[in-house]
């Protein structure tokens, strides 16, 4: 029998041709032009060399099989042992304890706090940033865990008590007392099932272990979480009613550090009544919980809750804002990889206008997010906490200032909507190959809604921008003028910061119904000062072509669908410089 009767037999396999090979052994960092280029403007160079290890390290096909393999195999709750001790152990796969391991190593939860040198924030949100594109569950503990440092930092003797295990690289995925441990990891419980957002709502309630109260005094803490994030975690920082209510008739809340073990080694009574089933990664375990007189140590003064734990959400709605760029990054390498490598009508996707269109403009969107980020972070590590009437306070630190407070929560509203519909756009660049689990586009898509509700839903980040520019109306001033002198030789930037003016001054009643329009526009704003930042360093097409089809008042349309820049810009060379040729 020749090789041709086998080949056309009945049942034997078919030859596979014009699949797309997976994509792997690539370097992250090192083919992001847009990022390095970001972490020079930082002052953040001197990380270079870590992160293109690191990047080398995620792109291999060892790595990616970790993610998948952490995403396959689920985390499982056991609440009791063999003997009917209550434990609420939650079981991972060795790969999820792998790729915490990883991002320990790099140092990612605490960098900017166990190494403060210039840059610092910078470098610790580009490493960030690389891990997310390959895995976002093991993310969520890590981002906890960093922003909760802030907070504790604020309580000198309990800090002392944490700051080895918090800073330390080494990753101990043991469930044992905190004293036995070698390194540790935070998380947070602000929801109630009948609140949500409305924390003030919140009725957990505290009250004293001992004659002591306050600040630093031991609490037992009775009450319901309905999303109590990371529920494997060491401690968790936690908002419960101290006082009925602080003389204004709202709830008095306070925030509380409550450990997985009490002081003498016995498990608290925080009971894990079930993992929630929820959309997005596989990796990760969220839960609902209830504490039973479970220990707590209040943190910040009583009845300031709020205001504490807050700083903590600014940090995770940093990371919100990074892990969507990181989501729009990882599908647009794929998106390119996939046209690079499949041919349809007689030629590679990739050399097909329309689809070349289709990249190019996401192309754009992504390295607008990953300027935004970048440009964040450098604003954690510059602005103050002194007060905008400070007089100690100049031009650069009111910048700075409001590019924390006004332009984060922006970010956090548009950047982690716009990775929805990016996603999407880049899932059908690979066809029904896109649309199924054993690739990756299926995950980033599933993932992608979750930094929009995580946090803060976009409506409360939109009003927080509100709030912020009444707060900081001296910061939001600083900022707007320096976007104004940047503005002066490019009539489209100027007319958008017009555009902006007339809204941001229009009657107190038609601000809160234009919240969203106003948040859209400063970030839309934000990032074209940046792209056109950038675009000094070199020549590319990037900032114009943005500015035309996102702020120009007669081509600019924030709702049309990607893939439709004007013909004049060169598609290719946008697509090459975001993911050069292999």
């Amino acid at each position: 029998m020749n090789s041709t009767d086998v080949t056309h037999r009945p049942g034997t396999t078919h030859e596979v041709t014009n699949q797309a090979p997976p994509l792997a052994d690539y370097n992250l960092f090192t083919t992001d032009a847009a990022l390095g280029e970001a972490l020079t403007r930082a002052g953040a160079d001197w990380h270079r060399e870590t992160l293109t290890r690191h990047g080398e390290a995620l792109g291999k096909a060892q790595t990616l099989a970790l993610a998948d393999l952490a995403n396959r195999h689920e985390p499982e709750l056991h609440t009791h042992s063999p003997r009917g001790e209550r434990i609420d152990e939650i079981e991972f796969h060795p790969a999820w304890h792998e790729l915490l391991a990883l991002l320990r190593e790099q140092g990612l939860h605490a960098l900017p706090y166990s190494d403060p040198r210039p840059g610092a924030m910078a470098a610790r949100c580009a490493g960030y940033f690389l891990h997310a594109q390959i895995e976002s569950g093991s993310l969520c503990p890590l981002t906890m865990t960093f922003a909760s440092i802030p907070v504790l930092q604020r309580e000198p003797a309990l800090f002392e008590t944490l700051r080895e295990v918090l800073y330390t690289r080494e990753h101990d995925p043991r469930d044992v007392p905190l004293a036995q441990k070698r390194s540790m990891m935070i998380g947070m419980g602000m929801t109630e099932k009948q609140g949500g957002s409305d924390v003030r709502s919140n009725r957990t309630e505290a009250r004293a272990a001992g004659i002591e109260t306050g600040r630093g005094a031991a609490y037992l803490l009775t009450g319901h979480k309905w999303f109590f994030s990371a529920p494997q975690c060491d401690a968790h920082l936690v908002l419960a009613r101290t006082t009925e209510h602080d003389g204004s008739g709202a709830p008095s809340l306070s925030c509380f550090f409550v450990p997985r073990y009490r002081p003498d080694g016995t498990k608290n009574a925080v009971n894990v009544q079930r993992l929630k089933n929820k959309l997005g990664n596989r990796s990760n375990a969220s839960s609902e919980v209830e504490f039973f007189d479970a220990y707590g140590v209040m943190v910040g003064d009583e009845g300031r809750g709020v205001a504490t734990i807050i700083e903590m959400a600014n940090y995770t709605r940093l990371d919100c804002v990074i892990g969507s760029a990181a989501l729009m990054r990882a599908a647009l390498v794929q998106a390119i990889h996939h046209a690079r490598h499949r041919s349809a009508f007689g030629r590679p996707l990739a050399q097909q206008p329309l689809m070349e269109n289709v990249l190019a403009d996401l192309a754009l969107e992504s390295e607008a997010a990953t300027a935004l980020f970048m440009r964040l972070a450098r604003a954690f590590e510059d602005s103050t906490d002194a007060r905008p009437d400070d007089d100690s306070i100049d031009t650069t630190a009111l910048e700075a200032r409001a590019w924390r407070r006004i332009v984060t929560p922006a970010a956090k509203f548009w950047v982690c909507k716009r990775a929805l519909a990016f996603t999407g756009e880049a899932m059908e660049v690979w066809g029904g190959n896109g649309y199924v689990e054993e690739g990756p586009m299926a995950r980033f898509y599933r993932e992608a809604p979750v930094n929009s509700i995580w946090e803060g839903s976009g409506n409360v980040m939109c009003l927080d921008v509100l709030r912020a520019l009444e707060r900081e109306a001296d910061a939001a001033q600083a900022l707007f003028l320096a976007w104004r002198r940047d503005a002066q030789t490019h009539p489209v930037l100027d007319a958008a910061l017009d555009r902006l003016s007339v809204l941001l001054n229009g009657a107190p009643g038609t601000r809160e119904t234009s919240a969203r329009r106003i948040a859209q526009q400063i970030v839309l704003i934000a990032q074209a000062i940046l792209l056109r930042e950038a675009a000094h360093e070199g020549p590319h097409e990037t900032a114009d072509a943005f500015i035309a089809t996102r702020l120009d008042e007669h081509d600019a349309d924030c709702d049309r669908v990607f893939g439709t820049l004007p013909a004049r810009f060169d598609h290719a060379a946008i697509i090459e410089r975001a993911f050069p040729s292999r």
